[in-house]
């Protein structure tokens, strides 16, 4: 058992001093008053952090861990080549221990970066169902929580290692999810992938999956204006009207990746079937995708959280600097200052992702897993902090910097100290990391 006593706690919304939090089993049993904890638990651990404000570590919750390998591959083109170019030409050669390589590698970095949880919707298996364990078994190795959006994709157009029948793809994802039922790491949810690359034969088996193990569906919506074209020429309608029209957006169980190009009729068919969205706006920005319309989302109500999307279309992958792009793109689109504010940006990268991930996770409260984040309030960009705390949650969401990240917390261990991780070896990741691509790039050069 242990009690961390901070400079400052993030407790309902506030910032306050004097208070502390007890974990156990990797769980919060307790958060109070300091001196009313000392007390109440004599034989816990004190860790002292005078210099530390403790806020909910962040939830990724839209990541393609294997593309953190393609970074600076193919960047700045437009949407279809750069997928043609970096995806669609490098991942062929990525095999389970390379993908494992990846995955560690991204899920390094972003733990580093204030991530306690990611959700990794992935598709690369050239080989089956090992590629799946290599992620999980990089998750487990790095100390990340976990969410495998396990991706059915049956569009021949793409490369045959991300291709499965619509039986393939409803198996893997079921013996997946009763493999790891019972592990509180790792969750795993049906993601088909699109409706440019999942037919609706597909989507409607991974909803029927979802059903089935009680759990959301993740799905790309909309990203791109191609994908609404398609859908507009071959069934006469727009995708997220399709969507409703094929039954899956009934229960509540849709998590929309993207939704740049929806109408008005689409947000609102959002709001009424309480789909969440997974909003990735650096993303959306670098590949030109375009601008979520954020305000009309979550004036209808739907559910938002925030992931960085891969790295090689971002290209950072930190959910904090998701929070400051979020607030930014949206006062500039709809010129107004206060289209999303930093209060509403924070929540999205903490119990708004928590919540579509159907984690405990997000909030610092009793019964919550232990995983959160420990920021230097003497960091320069953290400062100024007056007496009132009035400026550290704008901080934190406007101007901080990784450099301020001292501690992450996941599932009560610490995984990373003094901004160094503690679980894997950073310099052999890096090593690893040239190795592969320089193996890689090689048999590319062949082909």
């Amino acid at each position: 058992m242990k009690l961390y006593k901070p400079f400052l706690l993030f407790e309902e919304g506030l910032f306050k001093p004097d208070r502390a939090l007890v974990t156990d089993g990797g769980k919060i049993v307790s958060v109070g008053a300091y001196e009313a904890l000392v007390a109440r638990y004599p034989a816990a651990e004190i860790i002292s952090w005078p210099d530390e404000i403790i806020v909910p570590g962040t939830v990724n919750a839209h990541n393609h861990s294997f593309q953190s390998l393609l970074r600076g591959l193919a960047a700045d083109r437009p949407f279809l080549e750069w997928r043609d170019e970096a995806l669609y030409k490098y991942s062929p050669y990525l095999k389970a221990k390379d993908v494992y390589t990846g995955a560690v590698f991204a899920f390094s970095e972003m733990m580093k970066c204030g991530a306690t949880t990611v959700s990794d919707y992935f598709y690369v298996h050239n080989e089956g169902i090992e590629s799946d364990e290599a992620v999980i078994q990089a998750a487990k190795d790095v100390g990340i929580r976990f969410v495998l959006a396990r991706t059915m994709y049956d569009w021949t157009g793409a490369p045959t290692g991300y291709v499965e029948s619509i039986d393939e793809a409803v198996k893997n994802v079921k013996y997946l999810a009763e493999k790891y039922e019972n592990d509180p790491m790792v969750s795993i949810v049906p993601a088909p992938h699109s409706l440019h690359a999942a037919s609706v034969e597909m989507v409607k088996a991974g909803h029927r999956l979802a059903q089935e193990l009680d759990c959301k569906f993740h799905i790309h919506i909309a990203e791109e204006p191609f994908e609404v074209d398609q859908v507009l020429r071959e069934h006469h309608m727009r995708p997220v009207e399709l969507l409703d029209k094929i039954g899956v957006m009934e229960d509540g169980r849709m998590t929309a990746i993207h939704c740049v190009w929806l109408n008005d009729h689409e947000k609102q068919l959002m709001a009424k079937n309480h789909a969440s969205l997974v909003y990735c706006p650096s993303s959306n920005m670098f590949l030109a995708d375009g601008i979520t319309d954020i305000p009309a989302l979550m004036d209808g109500g739907v559910t938002i959280g925030l992931g960085s999307d891969g790295a090689c279309s971002n290209n950072r992958i930190s959910v904090f600097e998701e929070m400051r792009m979020c607030a930014m793109l949206q006062k500039v689109n709809k010129l107004d200052s206060l289209a999303v504010n930093y209060h509403q940006a924070f929540a999205m990268g903490t119990k708004g992702g928590a919540e579509i991930l159907q984690l405990p996770i997000g909030e610092l409260k009793p019964g919550f897993s232990a995983d959160f984040v420990a920021l230097n309030q003497n960091d320069l960009s953290m400062q100024p902090i007056s007496e009132t705390h009035e400026q550290v949650l704008p901080n934190i969401v406007y101007s901080m910097q990784p450099t301020a990240i001292d501690y992450v917390v996941v599932n009560g261990m610490c995984t990373v100290d003094q901004g160094n991780l503690k679980t894997l070896n950073e310099k052999q990741i890096v090593l690893n990391v040239q190795n592969l691509m320089n193996n890689i790039n090689n048999e590319a050069s062949k082909s």
